[in-house]
């Protein structure tokens, strides 16, 4: 059956089923419904029944034993040790965040986060029938020109929340039945991922973290959740240099990427569920197909198989169309990224997964094949 959307317009939170609707109250997480409430779709297809071969019976999240053997202070340590001279990601702005300075990222001694909220938009092994419990941070290291969340990546838009909010939020999600934890823009906030997995952790945290990223990650930073994620969610955007200084101010991407995705893998391994078809444990590949791009498409699916895995769960995503800088006119009078300023063909999308099947990738995500 069809998923429902919900509604962008004001009152959008009455769209969500009574039973759900009860449960949220008139604010989630300290926001108001009417917020976040456009974010979110409803499924009422079952999951898909998972293939034996990636299913888990190992229930707990990896971070419970990082938090027995007593290693969660000294991460804390290392991690606001990095934010002193920061090179948290490929940036290496060296600025003293500590101190509140601020460079590339614009954020300092503290994460903003711009919402949270159940997401039901998530991929079905996320998502499931309560949602992927979504904290989305403020502002990027990226300057996306079409980016989609342009408002809260490129504006400063949210509360700039301590270690114990942003707990008291994860928190708050599991309690509303969430099936994971999903950081959203973690890139530039690394360290205060495990300031807040540090608190929350003890008081009774208990389901998956999911790292959702746009790949351009420090390894260092990566290095710092080993032992505290359990699903790293990386969109891998770009193969060629040039497409990456142009489209995303960060010549340095596809390297910095292909480097992040491989620590992810050697952390996690391939994507496994559960026996109800959730994720528990593994690396889940996003790459939003651009028009123009097939080869640069082509290009990542054949490195994802050869080298991560021929079993790498993969998501096509086909929702790209034109935002943010991409409208814009140049002085000329004509669109400053004309190769972009179109949503991709259908010819465009068939071609992407017909790559991915020939380089050997078959766990492609259902809603998108």
């Amino acid at each position: 059956m069809e998923h429902q959307v919900a509604s962008t317009t004001t009152g959008a939170a009455d769209s969500i089923p009574s039973h759900y609707r009860s449960r949220l109250g008139s604010v989630c997480c300290g926001w108001p419904r009417d917020a976040y409430v456009p974010l979110m779709v409803f499924f009422s297809r079952p999951l898909p029944k998972p293939h034996p071969r990636f299913v888990t019976e190992n229930d707990e999240p990896v971070y419970l034993e990082t938090w027995r053997r007593g290693l969660l202070e000294a991460k804390v340590e290392r991690a606001l040790e990095e934010l002193k001279e920061c090179r948290i990601c490929p940036r290496n702005c060296g600025v003293d965040r500590v101190a509140d300075e601020q460079r590339v990222c614009r954020t300092g001694r503290h994460a903003i986060v711009s919402s949270a909220f159940p997401h039901f938009g998530e991929e079905d092994c996320l998502r499931g029938s309560n949602g992927s419990g979504t904290i989305f941070f403020g502002l990027c290291n990226l300057r996306c020109v079409f980016c989609q969340n342009w408002d809260i990546s490129q504006r400063e838009k949210g509360r700039q929340l301590n270690a114990e909010q942003v707990a008291n939020l994860a928190l708050e999600l599991q309690d509303l039945g969430c099936h994971n934890i999903n950081f959203v823009t973690p890139e530039h906030v690394a360290p205060q991922v495990v300031e807040a997995l540090a608190v929350a952790i003890p008081r009774g945290l208990r389901i998956p973290i999911v790292y959702n990223t746009s790949a351009y990650d420090g390894l260092e930073s990566l290095q710092l959740m080993d032992g505290l994620v359990d699903i790293y969610m990386p969109d891998f955007k770009f193969w060629d240099c040039e497409s990456a200084r142009t489209l995303a101010k960060a010549k340095d991407y596809p390297e910095v990427a292909r480097a992040a995705i491989s620590e992810m893998h050697r952390q996690v391994g391939d994507l496994r569920v559960g026996t109800d078809g959730l994720a528990r444990r593994g690396l889940l590949v996003r790459h939003l197909v651009m028009p123009g791009q097939i080869e640069e498409t082509e290009a990542i699916m054949k490195w994802l198989a050869q080298e991560i895995s021929p079993d790498t769960y993969v998501n096509l995503m086909g929702q790209y169309q034109p935002q943010y800088q991409v409208k814009e006119l140049g002085t000329n009078g004509s669109h400053r990224y004309q190769q972009i300023n179109r949503r991709p063909t259908a010819a465009e999308m068939s071609a992407a997964h017909e790559a991915a099947r020939r380089a050997g990738l078959t766990r492609l995500d259902s809603r998108a094949s």
